[in-house]
């Protein structure tokens, strides 16, 4: 890891900013992206886009939970991650992450988990990070099996896309386990 804890040596993690809406709203026309991160919503219009990234930019944290955007070191935006569900009480908190496809596949998205793995386990005391991945998502799968989450399950038929029903798979990696990660690194 970097001396910065928001960056690793591909990428960093920073608020969404306003002027990020372009980005995202291509991103959000590319159907086959938006269904492997969460679903095909209904289109929404630059200006829809525009205000959205405007009140993320200025949206106050409810709690642990939070929305990053992942730009490279040269600055470029590439996608965005966030916590969810976080649970201080039990110290679990789940995540998702999106990048954008012309940046798959060059270690991007597996540096951002890290980075986020990193605050979420080392600063705030979580001892549990979940990840849920859509059956179909093949680069998902490998990318979390690669990173050594565990596979803690399978909810059947929980996602209705494509005229069929998928199943959704639970990963799963503690604090002890992402700290053996990181010292064997």
């Amino acid at each position: 890891m970097c001396k910065y804890i928001w960056e690793g040596s591909k990428v960093r993690l920073r608020p969404i900013m306003p002027c990020d809406w372009e980005k995202f709203h291509e991103n959000d026309m590319d159907t086959e992206v938006s269904r492997l991160c969460d679903a095909v919503h209904k289109p929404r219009s630059p200006e829809g886009t525009r205000l959205w990234a405007e009140r993320s930019a200025n949206e106050q944290a409810e709690g642990d939970n939070a929305r990053f955007a992942i730009e490279t070191l040269a600055g470029e935006l590439i996608g965005s991650i966030n916590a969810h569900s976080c649970d201080p009480k039990n110290g679990t908190f789940k995540y998702g992450l999106g990048i954008f496809r012309n940046h798959w596949r060059r270690g991007y998205g597996s540096e951002a988990i890290m980075i986020l793995l990193q605050y979420y386990f080392h600063e705030l005391r979580y001892q549990k990070a979940t990840a849920h991945v859509y059956a179909f998502n093949n680069g998902s799968i490998q990318l979390h099996g690669s990173l050594g989450f565990q596979h803690e399950g399978r909810l059947r038929r929980m996602v209705y896309t494509q005229g069929q029903y998928f199943d959704e798979i639970l990963f799963g990696m503690t604090k002890e386990e992402f700290d053996c990660r990181t010292t064997e690194s």
